[in-house]
């Protein structure tokens, strides 16, 4: 089923951002890096140093985000 409504590239940016903070980036890195990954520009176009924010933020999402999903398996089976 496709959707047909359009979100605009300041509320991507507010998901991205809330995503990040909600795992544990910082939260002036987590609005640079919501910045850069809402508008969708290629890598080829980031400065190194917006593509060294953007992996460290997404590195530390990952790993936080890693870490609650086996928390959550691991309360359900205790359920």
């Amino acid at each position: 089923m496709s959707s047909n409504f359009y979100i605009s590239d300041e509320e991507i940016e507010k998901i991205f951002c809330t995503e990040l903070v909600k795992y544990g980036v910082k939260y002036e890195k987590a609005v640079i890096s919501a910045k850069i990954l809402a508008s969708g520009q290629a890598d080829e176009l980031l400065s190194s140093e917006e593509i060294k924010i953007v992996k460290e933020a997404c590195e530390q999402w990952f790993v936080q985000n890693n870490r609650y999903k086996k928390l959550k398996a691991l309360e359900n089976n205790l359920v």
